[in-house]
């Protein structure tokens, strides 16, 4: 079957998307729609942790979302900020956020290249410092273990938690390809239509974790990525666009 509608499982990006270019090229329709949202957890639940920000000396930041995070339950809790606290940030990206919060140039701020393993390389050269992890209900085992590998004095404390987006009116609305780049987003599909049923739609998967929860979810993926030759989604479904619609 050809592939005329697709949604994709997060919100509508901003102007210069591949995903504009590649509803432009292969004429499709491409919808954004957020599976899944992240809500902040309240100062008396930050309380029951038994957390007292004064203790760190450094805070780790792994997303956006832990930059808001931190910042909304310091102002919540009436803590001031030192200007002498340390900022570990796992990306450019993050790093760059920062500045929504605090004067970058007078900040002393560390920046990854990407991974986790990466930031942990210079985490390690501070091991003297008491380390902060704002985070969600979910959290990688990777985050975990590579602090505990680096024998670092470190403590998570839950700010903000992903919860299900009410997709009701979707109900009777049908695309050719569903997107999901996480296992969150296969949960989200089943838990607002627990009914669902695959039929002739295709599914479209990034990462390993996003297989397995599709493949133990009953799901028949049929675009996957990253691959060697598709390291991108947008990628890997103008190839299954490319080989379906020229049937």
């Amino acid at each position: 079957m050809k592939v005329k509608t697709i949604l994709v499982s997060q919100p509508e990006p901003k102007e210069n998307s591949p995903y504009f270019d590649l509803s432009e090229k292969q004429k499709v329709k491409i919808d954004f729609r957020s599976f899944i949202h992240v809500e902040g957890v309240s100062v008396k639940e930050v309380r029951t942790q038994k957390i007292d920000l004064n203790d760190y000396t450094a805070v780790i930041l792994t997303s956006r979302n832990a930059v808001d995070h931190f910042f909304r339950i310091a102002e919540e809790m009436r803590y001031t900020v030192s200007p002498d606290l340390k900022y570990f940030c796992q990306s450019e990206a993050v790093a760059y956020y920062l500045q929504k919060y605090v004067v970058y140039r007078k900040r002393k701020i560390y920046v990854g290249q990407r991974t986790f393993p990466e930031l942990g390389k210079l985490i390690k050269k501070h091991k003297t410092e008491s380390f902060l992890l704002p985070s969600s209900d979910k959290l990688k085992d990777l985050v975990p273990a590579t602090l505990d590998e680096l024998k670092v004095k470190w403590t998570r404390v839950n700010l903000y938690r992903t919860v299900v987006s009410d997709l009701s009116n979707l109900e009777n609305v049908f695309y050719d390809v569903l997107v999901f780049f996480s296992p969150s987003g296969i949960d989200s599909l089943f838990k607002n239509f627990p009914n669902f049923k695959q039929n002739e739609t295709r599914i479209a998967v990034f990462g390993n974790t996003t297989v397995k929860a599709a493949t133990e979810a009953g799901l028949k993926i049929n675009i996957l990525a990253p691959t060697p030759e598709t390291p991108s989604m947008t990628m890997a479904l103008e190839k299954y666009i490319k080989e379906v619609n020229k049937k």
